[in-house]
């Protein structure tokens, strides 16, 4: 298994072992920091696994994560929350509805509509089942519909209504350097970032070369005797110098 296979979170690991879990809701993709994480960090392992929305917090509060990819707003008690972007909303109707006539949908054309509660549904997966039998619409973020793809639904993007915003919370009071580096990889910097903690290692310093001209006065560099004599028709004009040849 590889370092950043998903795991059950309560996997048991060896006592002592410096490692990092982190947890993310539906529609985020961490492919790309856990394939950089395993190019700069190789001697922690990393490992993730996908939580609900309601247990986004619980998995930090118990311990079951070291960071959680969180959808906003959440309670920051205790947390330290960096946003990092936002995600766009769209309405998901059952297959064969109007809105598949169009691109995009504005939320004030669908006012006559009835609208499902997520949360009461027990969570999008389930809602998305509820739509697909007719018995209404559901607005969600455009990557937690499109990780579930029920079929028999249909999505179109929506204009007019609140966005959603993914950030990355972990407890204030656990950061350590391991904690910054993945952090420092999921905002984008580079290995050679003076911010990254793998980068902070103090370079050894180079010993002044020797003075090899000595000290003091005989550190002079000494005069260079002239080697010739001035040339007497430097300076002159070709005119000169014909007038002398008479």
């Amino acid at each position: 298994m590889s370092a950043a296979e998903e795991t059950p979170h309560n996997a048991p690991s060896e006592p002592g072992a410096r490692e990092l879990r982190f947890a993310y809701v539906a529609g985020v993709t961490p492919g790309k920091w856990i394939r950089r994480w395993e190019e700069r960090m190789p001697d922690v392992p990393l490992h993730s696994f996908m939580s609900d929305d309601g247990a986004q917090l619980a998995v930090l509060r118990d311990g079951s994560a070291d960071l959680s990819f969180v959808r906003l707003p959440v309670e920051r008690e205790g947390l330290s929350v960096i946003p990092l972007y936002e995600e766009q909303p769209v309405v998901v109707a059952p297959k064969g509805h109007e809105i598949s006539l169009f691109e995009e949908v504005d939320l004030a054309d669908l006012s006559a509509e009835t609208f499902l509660d997520v949360q009461d549904l027990g969570g999008p997966a389930m809602a998305l089942q509820v739509v697909a039998s007719g018995a209404g619409l559901v607005i969600l973020p455009m990557s937690v519909a499109r990780h579930f793809n029920v079929k028999d639904t249909v999505a179109r993007k929506l204009t007019g209504a609140p966005g959603t915003e993914i950030a990355l919370a972990w407890p204030t009071d656990a950061t350590d350097e391991v904690i910054e580096e993945f952090i420092g990889i999921v905002r984008g910097r580079t290995a050679a970032s003076s911010r990254q903690p793998s980068a902070r290692q103090e370079k050894p310093k180079r010993e002044p070369k020797p003075d090899r001209r000595g000290t003091g006065t005989a550190a002079k560099k000494p005069k260079v005797a002239q080697r010739y004599a001035p040339n007497p028709d430097k300076g002159r004009g070709k005119g000169s110098r014909k007038k002398g040849k008479r």
